[in-house]
């Protein structure tokens, strides 16, 4: 039995106005009384965005990298997206890369990449969650979900949903450094009629740990991957 990947969370101050930026920037309608985003494509998870006081510290260890049909096409998502409350950010990238560096209304960088990428060519607008992080960690996610590995090589590893959808990719060492608790962390569950335990126990076989973050008496379970990422086991659904 694998799990399935529920939602992408962000942590924020506000996360009502962060869920209107993504909200407008993705198409993706609002729903529930916890904040979420429901895809409009094959994506295959939610967005939710739940409140925090802590701040942002040191650059996220995951980003989306939005696609692009055209280079008309990427200014106009550039344009949109600073119009809803982003910003240009420097994070070392050289000029005569092609992708555009962006921070959402909380600092959350994102890429919105040039026409003509090839890794990303059969995704949707969201062609990969992009992740900091070992060939370790990559095994152990597409253990976890039962997601083929779509790429292997030079340490950098990639798995994709059977269903399609984005990506999730791991660009190998050297991982920067952790700065507490991430800001955005993935939420998964065993499907209807699992057991979460069972599940809880399987992972940990396959590398994660049982971690506290203070979380107190809730119904689900959170754990780290190899590379010390947080996540969070729910209940069968």
């Amino acid at each position: 039995m694998t799990c399935h990947l529920v939602a992408l969370c962000f942590d924020a101050h506000d996360p009502l106005r962060l869920a209107g930026f993504w909200a407008g920037l993705l198409g993706w309608e609002t729903a529930g009384d916890d904040i979420a985003l429901l895809p409009d494509d094959d994506t295959g998870f939610r967005i939710r965005f739940l409140p925090t006081r802590e701040d942002k510290r040191g650059q996220n260890r995951a980003h989306f990298d939005l696609t692009s049909t055209s280079l008309e096409d990427q200014r106009q998502t550039v344009e949109r997206a600073l119009e809803l409350g982003a910003r240009h950010i420097d994070v070392g990238q050289r000029p005569e890369e092609g992708h555009v560096v962006l921070a959402d209304p909380e600092g959350n960088e994102f890429c919105v990449i040039e026409p003509g990428n090839a890794f990303l060519a059969d995704c949707g607008f969201i062609g990969a969650l992009s992740c900091d992080g070992s060939r370790e960690t990559g095994y152990f996610w597409s253990r976890a979900l039962g997601w083929p590995l779509v790429w292997d090589q030079n340490e950098e590893t990639a798995i994709r949903s059977p269903h399609g959808g984005p990506k999730i990719t791991w660009g190998g060492p050297p991982l920067m450094p952790k700065t507490g608790k991430n800001r955005l962390h993935l939420d998964i569950a065993p499907p209807a009629g699992g057991d979460q335990q069972a599940e809880v126990d399987r992972l940990a076989s396959l590398g994660a740990e049982r971690i506290d973050i203070g979380q107190g008496e809730v119904d689900w379970v959170v754990m780290a991957d190899p590379d010390g990422n947080e996540f969070c086991v729910l209940p069968p659904r």
